[in-house]
Protein backbone atom coordinates (compact mmCIF):
# COMPACT_ATOMS: atom_id res chain seq x y z
CA UNK A 1 0.00 0.00 0.00
CA UNK A 2 1.26 3.19 -1.01
CA UNK A 3 1.72 5.70 1.68
CA UNK A 4 0.21 9.25 1.22
CA UNK A 5 1.78 12.93 2.80
CA UNK A 6 0.06 15.69 2.82
CA UNK A 7 1.05 18.84 0.13
CA UNK A 8 1.99 22.22 1.53
CA UNK A 9 -1.11 22.99 -0.09
CA UNK A 10 -3.31 20.72 2.23
CA UNK A 11 -4.50 18.59 -0.80
CA UNK A 12 -3.03 15.17 -0.44
CA UNK A 13 -0.03 14.65 -2.42
CA UNK A 14 0.32 12.27 -5.09
CA UNK A 15 1.35 8.45 -4.83
CA UNK A 16 5.05 7.75 -5.53
CA UNK A 17 5.16 6.74 -9.09
CA UNK A 18 1.99 8.49 -10.23
CA UNK A 19 1.81 10.37 -13.14
CA UNK A 20 2.40 14.18 -12.58
CA UNK A 21 -0.12 16.27 -13.70
CA UNK A 22 -0.33 20.09 -15.03
CA UNK A 23 -0.89 22.64 -12.59
CA UNK A 24 -3.54 25.70 -13.14
CA UNK A 25 -0.51 27.72 -13.88
CA UNK A 26 1.06 25.93 -16.18
CA UNK A 27 3.39 23.81 -14.08
CA UNK A 28 3.13 20.04 -12.70
CA UNK A 29 2.45 18.78 -9.68
CA UNK A 30 -0.01 19.01 -6.99
CA UNK A 31 -0.20 22.42 -6.24
CA UNK A 32 -1.55 23.76 -9.46
CA UNK A 33 -4.55 21.08 -8.31
CA UNK A 34 -4.54 22.80 -4.66
CA UNK A 35 -4.96 26.27 -5.75
CA UNK A 36 -7.57 25.37 -8.30
CA UNK A 37 -9.54 24.05 -5.49
CA UNK A 38 -9.01 27.04 -3.45
CA UNK A 39 -10.14 29.35 -5.50
CA UNK A 40 -13.61 27.41 -6.36
CA UNK A 41 -12.33 25.71 -9.87
CA UNK A 42 -13.40 22.73 -8.80
CA UNK A 43 -11.40 19.27 -9.93
CA UNK A 44 -9.80 18.61 -13.11
CA UNK A 45 -10.86 15.78 -15.13
CA UNK A 46 -8.63 12.74 -15.62
CA UNK A 47 -5.66 13.14 -17.46
CA UNK A 48 -5.74 11.29 -21.40
CA UNK A 49 -3.58 11.51 -24.48
CA UNK A 50 -4.61 14.36 -26.93
CA UNK A 51 -7.06 13.19 -30.00
CA UNK A 52 -5.11 13.86 -32.99
CA UNK A 53 -6.11 12.68 -36.66
CA UNK A 54 -3.49 13.03 -39.70
CA UNK A 55 -4.98 15.44 -42.55
CA UNK A 56 -5.18 12.67 -44.40
CA UNK A 57 -8.05 10.65 -42.25
CA UNK A 58 -9.93 13.71 -42.08
CA UNK A 59 -12.24 12.41 -44.75
CA UNK A 60 -13.23 9.49 -42.65
CA UNK A 61 -15.20 11.41 -40.30
CA UNK A 62 -19.13 11.61 -40.81
CA UNK A 63 -21.88 13.09 -38.95
CA UNK A 64 -25.12 11.04 -39.14
CA UNK A 65 -27.59 14.07 -39.98
CA UNK A 66 -30.13 13.30 -42.50
CA UNK A 67 -32.22 16.11 -43.93
CA UNK A 68 -34.02 18.38 -41.88
CA UNK A 69 -38.25 18.31 -41.67
CA UNK A 70 -41.29 16.40 -41.80
CA UNK A 71 -40.29 12.60 -42.06
CA UNK A 72 -43.25 10.99 -44.49
CA UNK A 73 -42.33 7.64 -44.17
CA UNK A 74 -40.01 5.73 -46.23
CA UNK A 75 -38.68 5.24 -49.98
CA UNK A 76 -38.49 2.14 -52.12
CA UNK A 77 -35.08 1.50 -50.29
CA UNK A 78 -36.58 2.00 -46.63
CA UNK A 79 -34.72 5.11 -45.93
CA UNK A 80 -36.66 8.11 -44.32
CA UNK A 81 -38.18 10.61 -46.56
CA UNK A 82 -38.13 14.05 -45.46
CA UNK A 83 -40.27 17.16 -46.37
CA UNK A 84 -38.39 20.23 -46.09
CA UNK A 85 -41.93 22.01 -44.72
CA UNK A 86 -40.84 24.60 -42.18
CA UNK A 87 -38.39 27.18 -44.36
CA UNK A 88 -37.54 30.36 -45.27
CA UNK A 89 -39.09 30.49 -48.76
CA UNK A 90 -43.05 30.51 -49.60
CA UNK A 91 -43.61 26.90 -50.07
CA UNK A 92 -47.22 25.47 -51.58
CA UNK A 93 -48.00 21.64 -51.71
CA UNK A 94 -50.30 19.63 -52.95
CA UNK A 95 -51.91 16.42 -51.92
CA UNK A 96 -54.20 14.73 -54.06
CA UNK A 97 -55.31 11.87 -51.64
CA UNK A 98 -56.50 11.00 -48.47
CA UNK A 99 -57.74 12.98 -44.90
CA UNK A 100 -55.38 10.29 -43.46
CA UNK A 101 -52.10 11.07 -45.32
CA UNK A 102 -52.68 14.91 -44.76
CA UNK A 103 -53.25 14.78 -40.36
CA UNK A 104 -50.67 12.45 -40.14
CA UNK A 105 -48.39 15.27 -42.18
CA UNK A 106 -49.97 18.08 -39.52
CA UNK A 107 -49.27 15.48 -36.35
CA UNK A 108 -46.03 15.06 -37.16
CA UNK A 109 -45.04 18.41 -38.34
CA UNK A 110 -46.56 20.04 -35.07
CA UNK A 111 -44.19 17.49 -33.40
CA UNK A 112 -41.24 19.78 -34.68
CA UNK A 113 -42.26 22.94 -33.20
CA UNK A 114 -44.10 24.64 -35.92
CA UNK A 115 -47.69 25.46 -35.49
CA UNK A 116 -50.51 23.89 -37.82
CA UNK A 117 -53.64 26.22 -38.64
CA UNK A 118 -56.36 23.92 -40.76
CA UNK A 119 -59.05 25.47 -43.05
CA UNK A 120 -61.68 22.94 -43.30
CA UNK A 121 -65.42 22.72 -44.41
CA UNK A 122 -65.75 19.48 -41.86
CA UNK A 123 -63.94 20.69 -38.17
CA UNK A 124 -65.83 17.48 -36.85
CA UNK A 125 -62.84 15.00 -38.52
CA UNK A 126 -60.43 17.19 -37.06
CA UNK A 127 -61.69 17.50 -33.61
CA UNK A 128 -60.07 14.21 -32.36
CA UNK A 129 -56.64 16.11 -33.29
CA UNK A 130 -57.38 19.15 -31.27
CA UNK A 131 -58.27 17.28 -28.39
CA UNK A 132 -55.60 15.23 -28.58
CA UNK A 133 -53.26 18.10 -28.75
CA UNK A 134 -54.98 19.82 -25.79
CA UNK A 135 -57.67 22.08 -27.08
CA UNK A 136 -55.99 23.99 -29.60
CA UNK A 137 -53.65 25.17 -27.26
CA UNK A 138 -50.31 23.26 -28.17
CA UNK A 139 -49.97 24.03 -31.96
CA UNK A 140 -53.03 22.88 -33.99
CA UNK A 141 -56.02 25.19 -34.49
CA UNK A 142 -58.92 24.53 -37.34
CA UNK A 143 -61.09 27.26 -38.78
CA UNK A 144 -64.18 27.75 -40.91
CA UNK A 145 -63.06 28.29 -44.46
CA UNK A 146 -62.17 31.76 -45.22
CA UNK A 147 -61.59 32.48 -41.38
CA UNK A 148 -57.70 31.67 -41.30
CA UNK A 149 -56.58 35.00 -39.25
CA UNK A 150 -52.83 36.09 -40.38
CA UNK A 151 -50.71 33.17 -38.35
CA UNK A 152 -47.46 35.84 -37.28
CA UNK A 153 -45.04 33.46 -39.10
CA UNK A 154 -41.59 33.20 -38.31
CA UNK A 155 -37.80 31.54 -38.32
CA UNK A 156 -39.01 30.66 -34.18
CA UNK A 157 -42.42 29.72 -34.80
CA UNK A 158 -43.09 28.23 -38.50
CA UNK A 159 -46.42 27.54 -39.77
CA UNK A 160 -48.42 25.25 -42.08
CA UNK A 161 -51.68 25.96 -43.47
CA UNK A 162 -53.18 23.23 -44.20
CA UNK A 163 -56.45 23.64 -46.83
CA UNK A 164 -58.93 20.70 -46.21
CA UNK A 165 -61.51 22.62 -48.47
CA UNK A 166 -62.90 19.59 -50.72
CA UNK A 167 -62.81 19.37 -54.47
CA UNK A 168 -62.66 23.31 -55.27
CA UNK A 169 -61.32 25.29 -52.45
CA UNK A 170 -61.32 28.66 -53.46
CA UNK A 171 -58.52 31.12 -53.59
CA UNK A 172 -57.16 31.09 -49.55
CA UNK A 173 -56.94 34.52 -47.59
CA UNK A 174 -53.47 33.51 -45.99
CA UNK A 175 -50.76 32.25 -48.99
CA UNK A 176 -47.23 30.74 -48.56
CA UNK A 177 -44.65 33.27 -47.18
CA UNK A 178 -42.00 33.47 -45.09
CA UNK A 179 -41.52 30.26 -42.71
CA UNK A 180 -45.41 29.76 -44.19
CA UNK A 181 -45.93 26.78 -45.88
CA UNK A 182 -49.31 25.74 -47.21
CA UNK A 183 -50.36 22.17 -48.02
CA UNK A 184 -53.56 22.01 -50.01
CA UNK A 185 -55.47 18.75 -50.15
CA UNK A 186 -57.60 17.50 -52.76
CA UNK A 187 -59.62 14.41 -52.59
CA UNK A 188 -59.82 13.84 -56.32
CA UNK A 189 -58.35 15.64 -59.79
CA UNK A 190 -60.84 18.56 -59.88
CA UNK A 191 -60.95 21.54 -62.22
CA UNK A 192 -58.58 23.45 -60.68
CA UNK A 193 -56.19 20.81 -59.67
CA UNK A 194 -53.93 21.80 -62.79
CA UNK A 195 -53.47 25.39 -61.95
CA UNK A 196 -52.62 24.56 -58.08
CA UNK A 197 -50.43 21.38 -59.02
CA UNK A 198 -48.39 24.57 -61.47
CA UNK A 199 -48.01 26.38 -58.51
CA UNK A 200 -46.92 24.06 -56.38
CA UNK A 201 -43.38 22.89 -55.19
CA UNK A 202 -44.42 19.87 -54.03
CA UNK A 203 -46.76 17.51 -55.09
CA UNK A 204 -48.26 13.90 -53.78
CA UNK A 205 -50.53 12.09 -55.34
CA UNK A 206 -51.90 8.59 -53.92
CA UNK A 207 -54.43 5.86 -55.72
CA UNK A 208 -56.57 7.78 -58.54
CA UNK A 209 -58.28 6.45 -61.45
CA UNK A 210 -56.96 5.44 -64.60
CA UNK A 211 -58.58 8.59 -66.05
CA UNK A 212 -57.09 10.68 -63.19
CA UNK A 213 -53.93 9.14 -63.69
CA UNK A 214 -53.96 9.82 -67.91
CA UNK A 215 -54.52 13.83 -67.03
CA UNK A 216 -51.58 13.95 -63.86
CA UNK A 217 -49.77 12.27 -66.34
CA UNK A 218 -49.93 15.13 -68.93
CA UNK A 219 -50.12 17.74 -66.52
CA UNK A 220 -47.29 17.14 -64.44
CA UNK A 221 -44.95 15.32 -66.99
CA UNK A 222 -45.04 11.74 -65.51
CA UNK A 223 -43.63 8.87 -66.81
CA UNK A 224 -45.60 5.56 -68.55
CA UNK A 225 -44.73 3.61 -65.92
CA UNK A 226 -45.60 5.98 -63.42
CA UNK A 227 -49.04 6.92 -64.46
CA UNK A 228 -49.87 3.25 -64.61
CA UNK A 229 -48.74 2.50 -61.02
CA UNK A 230 -51.41 5.55 -59.66
CA UNK A 231 -54.56 3.75 -60.29
CA UNK A 232 -52.57 0.40 -58.23
CA UNK A 233 -51.18 2.69 -55.18
CA UNK A 234 -51.64 0.65 -51.65
CA UNK A 235 -52.93 2.65 -48.85
CA UNK A 236 -50.64 4.83 -47.21
CA UNK A 237 -48.26 4.96 -50.15
CA UNK A 238 -47.91 8.40 -52.08
CA UNK A 239 -45.83 8.91 -55.39
CA UNK A 240 -44.07 12.64 -53.95
CA UNK A 241 -43.14 14.95 -57.17
CA UNK A 242 -41.14 17.91 -57.40
CA UNK A 243 -40.19 19.36 -60.93
CA UNK A 244 -36.98 17.23 -61.03
CA UNK A 245 -37.78 14.26 -58.92
CA UNK A 246 -40.04 11.51 -58.33
CA UNK A 247 -40.10 9.18 -55.12
CA UNK A 248 -42.70 6.84 -54.16
CA UNK A 249 -42.89 6.96 -49.95
CA UNK A 250 -44.83 4.74 -47.79
CA UNK A 251 -46.46 6.56 -44.45
CA UNK A 252 -46.00 4.27 -41.88
CA UNK A 253 -47.68 5.06 -38.38
CA UNK A 254 -46.55 4.85 -35.12
CA UNK A 255 -48.01 3.27 -32.18
CA UNK A 256 -49.56 6.56 -30.82
CA UNK A 257 -50.85 7.72 -34.41
CA UNK A 258 -52.80 4.59 -34.86
CA UNK A 259 -54.45 5.37 -31.45
CA UNK A 260 -55.78 8.32 -32.70
CA UNK A 261 -56.49 7.88 -36.30
CA UNK A 262 -56.35 4.53 -37.34
CA UNK A 263 -54.26 2.72 -39.83
CA UNK A 264 -53.56 4.09 -43.37
CA UNK A 265 -56.37 4.58 -45.86
CA UNK A 266 -57.04 6.76 -49.35
CA UNK A 267 -60.79 6.95 -48.54
CA UNK A 268 -62.34 8.74 -45.68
Amino acid sequence: MTTVQAGSTGVPARPTGAPVGPRADGGVGGRGLGERLRHGLGLIGPRHGRHALAVAQLDALALPIGDDGVVAGVDTEGQPAVLGINRPTPYDVVLIGGLWTAQVLALRTAATGARVAVETGRPQAWMQMVHAMGGGQNGLSVYEVGRVPPQGASAGTPVLVVRDCGMRPPRGRVVAGPWQSVLTLLPYLSPVAPRLLRQARLAGIQRVSPDEATELGRVMGLSRTEVESLPALPDGVTLWCTDRDRQYVMTQPTDAETGLLGTPRRMD
